[in-house]
């Protein structure tokens, strides 16, 4: 380890869990996946550390060089691991100042794309796997149902379904039901209509009529004719789409004016795109994260239940289609990855999985006994005892002296307005109070949502006896924040591009500031599990919803009085706070605010802690001006 701690100062080290290998499959599959996409990349400018969790045997140190052929790789203990890593799920990246990680696996893999990229600039299409505006995998899976099933449930759901593979016939996990629905959906693309038109016309020139535009039975029709054309590209122009991106060629330009027909027709009548790939037309990093986890199920369902393949036609499709990828291939063969030669007759079936209907989704609640708008709402709370009532402020007039404080120590030093900057110093001096008074030397602070991080760089340098972490999934934040940080020499602070989810350290103080929506929830959640003090200040109450992790309302007082719908009712009016808008209807928005809040409180009273709803002072710092200040008993 001590050659491995020398060269952290001259390059990045990506860190990789490994429990096993069997067959060319390595656990957890996270790992296989990262392995994959370097593979793909040809990256070789990390350096590579499996990480074990037990001693690992001599035929596994053998294996390390057939994981991935012409890559590096050293195999570790967790307990060599540099300390920020170890605060965090596996894959992570470590930049070499060595307070700067990366976790998460679409974070990662993002990563290594565009250091890839900058490596090699000649590599265009490199940065095409991170689709349109570069957003694959970009939101977190907290709120983003397609990140999580690609970067979380499904990884996890086939390494259950390996693990308990036996020779009686699999339950097919739910979320392989759910890509295979996900593959029959439309597709949607930023030039849908411009793609659509010109399927019109090719059906039109082949003689395929006018298009079906009959809702499911459409999709099916159009889902068999694309798995019969597979290998006849000119037959769909999907594939052309999709494969003259991928070898750099451009469709020609037409210089004729589309048919008046084809020019008038509406959108309604227009056929629809088909998926391609896992995001629609397009190969993006969502494929790559897919290929090794279907690959693995497919291996088991074809040695021992090749009759079962028949129920996941659009998958059957898409394993193949892949292949065709340029470099995949090869990538794969430099994996141990042996692509399965599916029988073509699986490709037209037309068979659906009983189950694929049933799918989870998520359902409209009905209430007949539901009255819209926030009056009837608060009333209903108000005959249950529930009242809007603020705790008092802890100290209302005190304020950092800003004016002695190092310029980097201000939000002023980013890119705000002058009024801006003065409400985002007043928004700090409530929190830092707060967190400071409640700070003992030794404890660990995480800034849970930390953008550029106002509040965790404040706290380090008021702090300096304390660790500090800012965790954030947005990369320029984090870099301007490292970048003041770097200013003021602090040397108590960690900066960690994740989602909160994938740091598992343990903490004294969470605080999240504007956490947006549900992720508010989140942080309190975290603090909750461990047993951390906790000071939110809400933002974006209209985007709480129901979640795989959260129910609304939170509390046992609240369930028992309000509907999901009624709770929502007051989460859309928490939102009509802006100065701009007539006071009573700001009245009513607070009022809502502090509601949404209590329900957040009680929850957490439930769970042993001692919570107050604080209004911040002045409250003009900003329209969301709530603070949730939690304490365990």
């Amino acid at each position: 380890m001590k050659a491995i701690k020398k060269s952290l100062t001259e390059e990045e080290y990506l860190y990789l869990d490994f429990s096993h290998q069997t067959k060319g499959c390595i656990f957890p599959l996270h790992t296989s996946v990262t392995l994959f996409l370097l593979s793909y990349c040809d990256c070789k400018i990390f350096k590579i550390c499996l990480v074990v969790t037990k001693e690992v045997s001599t035929d596994s140190l053998l294996l390390r060089d057939d994981l991935i052929q012409d890559v590096e790789i050293q195999i570790i203990s967790r307990q060599e691991l540099p300390p920020i890593v170890q605060n965090c799920c596996l894959p992570a990246v470590l930049e070499r100042s060595d307070n700067f990680c990366r976790a998460g696996l679409a974070v990662v893999l993002r990563h290594i794309i565009q250091k890839s990229y900058e490596a090699d600039p000649l590599k265009k299409e490199l940065l095409e796997l991170l689709g349109f505006k570069k957003t694959c995998l970009k939101a977190c899976a907290e709120v983003s149902q397609w990140t999580r099933l690609c970067e979380l449930t499904i990884p996890l759901a086939i390494e259950n379904f390996l693990r308990e593979s036996s020779d009686q016939p699999p339950t097919i996990p739910v979320e392989i039901l759910q890509l295979e629905k996900k593959l029959s959906e439309p597709v949607r693309v930023h030039n849908d209509d411009k793609l659509r038109r010109q399927k019109l016309k090719q059906q039109k020139a082949d003689g395929a009529g006018p298009p079906l535009t009959k809702g499911k039975a459409k999709s099916k029709v159009h889902t068999q004719e694309t798995s019969e054309e597979l290998d006849s590209a000119s037959k769909s122009m999907e594939l052309k789409v999709a494969f003259s991106k991928l070898t750099v060629q451009e469709e020609p330009a037409t210089t004729n004016r589309e048919l008046s027909h084809i020019r008038k027709a509406k959108a309604s009548d227009l056929p629809p795109l088909e998926h391609v790939f896992a995001e629609g037309l397009y190969f993006t990093l969502a494929d790559i994260v897919l290929l090794p986890c279907i690959h693995h199920f497919l291996v088991i369902i074809c040695k021992k239940f090749s009759e079962k393949l028949a129920e996941f036609p659009l998958l059957a499709s898409w394993y193949q289609r892949i292949q065709e990828v340029p470099r995949v291939k090869t990538a794969a063969s430099k994996c141990g990855i042996q692509f399965l030669h599916l029988p073509e007759l699986l490709t037209t079936s037309t068979e659906q999985h009983p189950n694929l209907s049933e799918v989870p989704g998520v359902e409209e609640q009905n209430d007949p006994l539901f009255i819209g708008g926030p009056r009837p709402t608060m009333a209903k709370l108000m005959e249950k005892g529930i009242e809007v009532i603020f705790s008092p402020h802890p100290c209302p007039t005190w304020t950092l002296d800003w004016n002695v404080l190092p310029a980097a120590v201000s939000p002023k030093e980013g890119k705000m307005s002058g009024d801006r900057a003065l409400r985002k110093q007043q928004q700090l001096n409530n929190l830092v109070y707060v967190v400071t008074n409640q700070a003992k030397p030794g404890d660990r602070i995480v800034d849970f949502c930390s953008g550029g991080g106002h509040v965790g760089i404040v706290l380090a340098h008021m702090l300096p006896s304390c660790q500090v972490t800012l965790i954030e999934n947005k990369e320029l934040s984090l870099i301007r924040a490292k970048k003041r940080s770097n200013e003021l020499g602090l040397n108590n602070i960690w900066f960690i591009q994740a989602n909160m989810e994938y740091f598992t350290g343990m903490f004294n103080i969470g605080v999240a500031l504007h956490a947006c929506g549900v992720a508010t929830d989140m942080v309190i959640e975290h603090c909750i599990k461990t047993r951390a003090s906790f000071v939110t200040c809400p933002c974006c109450y209209g985007f709480i919803q129901n979640t795989s992790k959260f129910n609304f309302p939170k509390s046992e007082q609240f369930k028992k009085t309000l509907s999901y719908k009624e709770h929502m009712i007051l989460c859309r009016f928490a939102d009509q706070t802006a100065a701009q808008l007539p006071p009573q209807r700001r009245l009513i928005g607070k009022q809502c605010m502090c509601l949404v809040d209590l329900d957040r409180a009680r929850a957490a009273e439930e769970c042993g802690y001692s919570v107050q709803v604080i209004s911040m002072e002045p409250e003009s710092c900003s329209p969301k001006n709530n603070m949730i200040v939690g304490i365990p008993i």
